[in-house]
């Protein structure tokens, strides 16, 4: 048997299932295509988690399309982010040219344009429907997160929420925070947490609000209130298609900490509302995190443990999660460990960082006995990756250099003006579109502080009543004490003894003659 009959042949045998699968290319050996070496990915293995790594234009985003692609058609919802938003034109089939019919040909299939249903979604509110998340949702170590804060302002952070939580006051927006803030730090709540809470110092208190007027000021305030977002709304079909669900972050891009961490949110949501699921002939949904290392660059370890905690335990709810990212070493190795299923772009080694990543990068694929897996990766072409999955019975696969298969509908953006129209005809849009100031924390603690600030009022105008009283009464004792009132006293006695004594010896006198009777 030569080289190619045993490298079909051991191809064919690892990736052979008769369960729904993933159609993803077919193998390379020695440069040559070989159609009838299939490479997929069952279904069932989705919720097993992956990575989808490369360099820059080595063809990650139009992998991530074609996952899609076949997800939908396959029934399952797909959440995507959206980073550059060239990825709307997966609703609308595919322009066929010589190329795509020429590498369909190779790989041993016809070319089909094809459109797929399609919702866009936007954090900012004007690249598709509202997506907000209140701040209670989001809770305080994303918040952390977001706001970029050391230790010891996050446990501050974490002090707002427990108390939030225990005296049942709703955190809903900015203003709810800030005003739990405020009456914490400065208000009537100084005194009534230092107790139980500790005190907040004035110069913390400070550092967080600045970074959430920073925050308001950039324009992305709005993803935080309410109607919060329905997770509900990415489980769903239509005409027995799985939603493609498209967040566009294009206007966000700058702010890399709010839109991965406003993701992630939505992952431990999902984790937190579905009902476990155990194991599935095909997931309920599958979760793509692109650029994925603007996740976990500098984050802090509370935050990583939180993601890893999601990705361990979230399968069992029927979600599977894959990374997209430059490098495999951008995703930390608590969560890497957890990626079954893998499909490798090219990677350059320009520097010597990049050949010790390489170097890396090759230790974690299983031993080849077709490959030398760091040439191959290193000579890899656009839309061809290097794969290993886990088959119907959760076993590792063959590694396989794997010419891709093509996006079936158009690769890039729609036109602007069906862009729009395609957002405004959301029922989606609609419902998010206008938010809802329910009563919560900030109205709850305004009246709490009028009431405080009339008492308040009330006790320094009795103490003033009190402080004039004793005040009057001390000059009438002073008046009273004064040498000029001793005297005048003085003079009002002899006055009163003097016409007393006049009046005796007048009268006497007229009836005696004398006061003694002389």
């Amino acid at each position: 048997m030569s080289k190619k009959e045993e490298f079909v042949a051991a191809i064919q045998k690892s990736y052979k299932t008769d369960k729904p699968v993933i159609h993803l290319g077919s193998a390379i050996l020695d440069g040559e295509i070989i159609s009838e070496a299939k490479v997929s990915l069952p279904l069932r293995m989705m919720n097993r988690h992956g990575l989808v790594a490369g360099a820059t234009g080595s063809g990650k985003t139009r992998t991530l399309q074609v996952f899609a692609e076949q997800l939908s058609a396959a029934g399952v919802p797909v959440f995507m982010s959206d980073i550059k938003g060239d990825l709307s034109g997966i609703a609308q089939p595919g322009k066929t040219n010589a190329a795509l019919e020429e590498r369909s040909q190779i790989l041993g299939n016809v070319f089909s344009p094809k459109g797929y249903p399609v919702e866009l979604y936007s954090l900012s509110g004007q690249k598709g429907s509202q997506m907000r998340a209140t701040i209670l949702e989001f809770g305080p170590i994303l918040l952390s997160k977001i706001f970029e804060l050391n230790d010891t302002q996050s446990g501050v952070l974490a002090i707002l929420f427990k108390y939030a939580d225990d005296k049942d006051l709703p955190m809903v927006d900015l203003n709810d925070l800030k005003k739990v803030l405020n009456y914490l730090s400065e208000g009537p709540g100084a005194a009534e947490i230092k107790g139980d809470y500790g005190s907040i110092s004035s110069s913390t208190a400070g550092t967080i609000l600045r970074k959430i007027v920073a925050l308001e000021q950039q324009g992305v305030g709005s993803i935080f209130g309410e109607r919060s977002f329905d997770i509900n709304d990415l489980i769903d079909r239509v005409d027995g298609q799985g939603i493609i669900s498209l967040l566009n972050i294009s206007d966000v891009q700058d702010k890399p900490a709010l839109f991965s961490t406003f993701m992630l949110s939505l992952l431990a949501e999902l984790y937190q509302k579905l009902p476990e699921a155990g194991d599935l002939d095909k997931p309920k949904l599958v979760f793509f995190l692109d650029e994925a290392h603007l996740l976990f660059k500098d984050a802090p370890k509370a935050f990583l443990d939180q993601i890893e905690q999601v990705i361990r335990l979230i399968r069992s709810k029927g979600v599977g999660v894959f990374f997209c990212t430059q490098m495999a070493q951008d995703v930390p190795v608590s969560v890497l460990s957890q990626l079954g299923n893998r499909v490798q772009h090219v990677l350059r080694a320009f520097t010597p960082q990049d050949a010790d990543g390489l170097k890396q990068t090759v230790k974690t694929y299983p031993k080849s006995d077709f490959y030398k897996i760091d040439q191959v990766l290193t000579t890899l072409g656009i839309g061809q990756a290097l794969i290993t999955v886990l088959n119907d019975k959760g076993i590792p696969t063959e590694v396989a250099a794997t010419h891709l298969l093509p996006p079936t509908s158009i690769m890039g953006p729609m036109v602007q003006a069906e862009y729009d129209q395609h957002v405004q005809q959301s029922t989606l849009y609609q419902k998010y579109k206008d938010p809802i100031d329910p009563e919560s924390a900030y109205e709850m603690l305004t009246r709490r502080m009028e009431e405080h600030a009339k008492v308040e009022a009330q006790v320094k105008e009795e103490v003033q009543e009190v402080k004039k009283g004793k005040e009057e009464k001390g000059m009438i004792s002073e008046a009273l004490n004064s040498p000029l009132a001793k005297q005048i006293g003085r003079e009002v006695v002899r006055g009163v003894f003097g016409m007393l004594f006049g009046k005796t010896t007048r009268s006497r006198t007229k009836k005696t003659g004398g006061f003694f009777g002389f």
